[in-house]
């Protein structure tokens, strides 16, 4: 299922933040992405409109599952890429914004030869 790439990094934030079980607000997108506190306004009746999130009484955000879907596809090609640019030498600030970029345009078949070749060089 493909989304639009800000949507993706919406999602992926939403993950990270709730993470260690906290509840996530607009206000930690916010803050966490740097972005404007309008813009996260839109995007949140956006990703709710498309049954991406839910919001409770308290404001709190919380993935749906067809949202957490993708917020977790995302994240593990992040984490998978970001590691193994690490690994190949890269400085892992650099490593992260180009993850950041190739997360969203790699296709699932690239993505699946990289990581069966990063798993089975771990199983050498």
């Amino acid at each position: 299922m493909r989304i639009q790439e800000s949507a993706e990094n919406y999602l992926e934030a939403i993950l990270m933040l709730g993470n260690d079980g906290s509840p996530v607000r607009s206000i930690d997108i916010v803050n966490a992405l740097e972005y404007t506190k309008p813009s996260v306004s839109v995007a949140m009746k956006n990703l709710r409109e498309n049954n991406y999130i839910s919001m409770d009484s308290n404001g709190y955000i919380l993935l749906t599952e067809t949202g957490r879907v993708i917020a977790e596809a995302v994240y593990e090609r992040h984490t998978l890429i970001s590691d193994w640019l690490i690994f190949l030498g890269v400085d892992p600030k650099t490593a992260a914004n180009d993850a950041c970029r190739m997360e969203h345009g790699i296709s699932e078949q690239s993505f699946q030869a990289i990581k069966e070749h990063i798993t089975k060089g771990k199983q050498v």
